[in-house]
This record gives C-alpha cells, sequence and structure tokens, in this order.
C-alpha cells in the first residue's frame, strides 16, 4: 500500500474524528492507515499551523475556541451542568483545612463550595460576590470579608479599583477561582475585563490556586485574560474531561481532579 496517496484520506479522516469525539491518538490513526508515528505526527502539526487542532501529548484535541464567550447573567449560569457544578463544589471543600483562609470568586460553582462549609470551625474567606456573602453568613462562625466596589448586576458581585486595592492587604491560603473560558494556548479568560482584572488580583495574593469549572467550558476562550494555564496549581471538573487533556495538565504539573 503506498501511504503517500493515502495522505489526504488520513488527514480528512483526523478531522472527522476530532470533530465526532474532540480528541483523537496518534497510535490509533498509526494502527488504522498502517503508518508510523512519525508520519501521523507531521499531519497533526500540519493540521495544527492551519489551526484546525490543537496537539497535545500522544495525540490531538478538538479547537472550539468560541472566540467571544457571552457574559451571562448568573441567574441563567446555575441552570447549566448544575449536577456537575454540586459534584465539583462538594469535592473542592476536601482540599479546605481547619483555620484556611481562603478566597471564594464569584461563580455559580463557587457557590456550591460555600454551601458545603457545615463540617468547618473556624474559616477566613474573601469574597466579592454577594450571594455566596449571604450564603457564609448564614454560618454564624466564620470571618467573612467582602471588599468594596462596583456592583456588577450579572455575576452579582464587587469589582472595580476599590476591591483590588483592598485585597493587597491580604495573603490567603488558597484560591477557588471559577472559570468561563479554559484554553491550553491562551490560558484563562473571562467575557469581562473588571471581572478579569479582579481574578489577577486575587491569583496574586493566592498561595494555591485552584481552578474549579465543568467540562465544558475547556477548548474555549473569551475576551479578557486573565492568567496562563501555568497559573493555576490543580483543577477540579467533571468525569466530560477528554482523557487527552487530562494527561496533557498532569504532563504540565497541574492537579486534576474528577469530581
Amino acid at each position: 500500500m503506498n501511504t503517500e496517496n493515502l495522505t489526504p484520506e488520513r488527514r480528512d479522516y483526523i478531522l472527522k474524528k476530532i470533530s465526532e469525539l474532540g480528541s483523537i491518538k496518534v497510535k490509533d490513526v498509526s494502527a488504522k492507515f498502517n503508518v508510523s508515528e512519525v508520519t501521523v505526527r507531521k499531519d497533526l502539526e500540519l493540521l495544527e499551523k492551519k489551526n484546525l487542532l490543537l496537539r497535545v501529548r500522544g495525540g490531538a484535541i478538538q479547537l472550539n475556541y468560541n472566540p467571544i464567550e457571552e457574559d451571562t447573567p448568573i441567574t441563567i449560569k446555575q441552570q447549566k451542568n448544575y449536577r456537575e457544578k454540586q459534584l465539583i463544589g462538594k469535592a473542592a471543600v476536601s482540599l479546605i483545612k481547619e483555620n484556611d483562609t481562603i478566597i471564594l470568586d464569584s461563580g455559580t460553582t463557587t457557590l456550591e463550595i460555600a454551601k458545603n462549609l457545615h463540617k468547618f470551625k473556624n474559616l477566613s474567606i474573601i469574597t466579592n460576590a454577594l450571594n455566596i456573602a449571604l450564603v457564609l453568613n448564614e454560618y454564624k462562625k466564620f470571618q467573612v470579608i467582602i471588599p468594596g466596589g462596583y456592583l456588577r448586576e450579572k455575576s452579582v458581585s464587587l469589582v472595580g479599583p476599590i476591591p483590588e486595592s483592598f485585597l493587597k492587604n491580604f495573603y490567603c491560603d488558597k484560591l477557588f477561582l471559577g472559570i468561563d473560558s479554559f484554553n491550553l494556548e491562551r490560558g484563562v479568560s473571562t467575557p469581562n475585563l473588571e471581572e478579569a482584572s479582579m481574578n489577577q488580583m486575587m491569583i496574586s495574593i493566592a498561595k494555591e490556586v485552584i481552578a474549579v469549572f465543568d467540562s465544558s467550558k475547556f477548548n474555549r476562550g473569551s475576551f479578557a485574560f486573565i492568567a496562563p494555564v501555568n497559573k493555576i496549581n490543580t483543577i477540579i471538573t467533571d468525569s466530560g474531561i477528554d482523557p487527552n487533556m487530562k494527561e496533557e495538565l498532569e504532563r504540565l504539573g497541574i492537579k486534576v481532579i474528577v469530581a
């Protein structure tokens, strides 16, 4: 068999499978077309240069930037992937220790963390989300710190130079960061510039950054850049994460917890 004659067919197959499954492995293409893995990697390299896929260790994943992710109101976000967010929230609580100082970013997944802190007696918690602050207040036992700022209606969060300046006075054990969009190349992003700036400040004062988000947020991008992937220490997500994505993240030194 002349493998060169099958080059267009092979590349079409790669794109078709990535479209269907979200990822593909080098060894699978190599076996199907009886070509070397080096040949398949060259295919992937060429297709990546054409912005048709993203290479990862052992294969490639789908590019689905959705470049301008919509700034969706929190009331609508709460209805999406709710069960997954509940599981992620409970898994995140297992990383918290008694007497920790933590930051809970605004978001529907971080809200689930706030709902599951019953076992703790002493926590200091900073949050810029009013809905999260109200949940924390019900415990009657935590030190809850809320920065001032402008109220952003869609996220029910406080943003702007006032809370950013306020946060400079603190240093925290853990930041639980809610994420709108995550991409290996483009990093973490969000539709809103003020939220992005606030998140950057949170990252700068946290000893450990834990990103909590459901798997639908992978391979997406939004308008405002927050941070590169290497600023994240741990990711907690659901079982929908692509195995190749998980493997690549772990190769980069990021701990991945599947809730």
